[in-house]
């Protein structure tokens, strides 16, 4: 597993409330959801490194 390192994010109120609910309906952590969320900006825009 790939090291992870922890920064400080800012968002606006009303985007957390609505990460935190679609994180919540697919039983994944608010940080699990923002994760997820970037992989998929990620690989849509083909700039997702491949896994050894």
């Amino acid at each position: 597993m790939a090291a992870k390192k922890a920064f400080a994010l800012r968002v606006d109120e009303a985007m957390l409330k609505s990460i935190e609910k679609w994180a919540a309906d697919e039983f994944r952590s608010t940080n699990g959801q923002i994760e997820w969320i970037l992989n998929q900006a990620l690989k849509e825009a083909g700039r997702s490194k491949k896994s050894p």
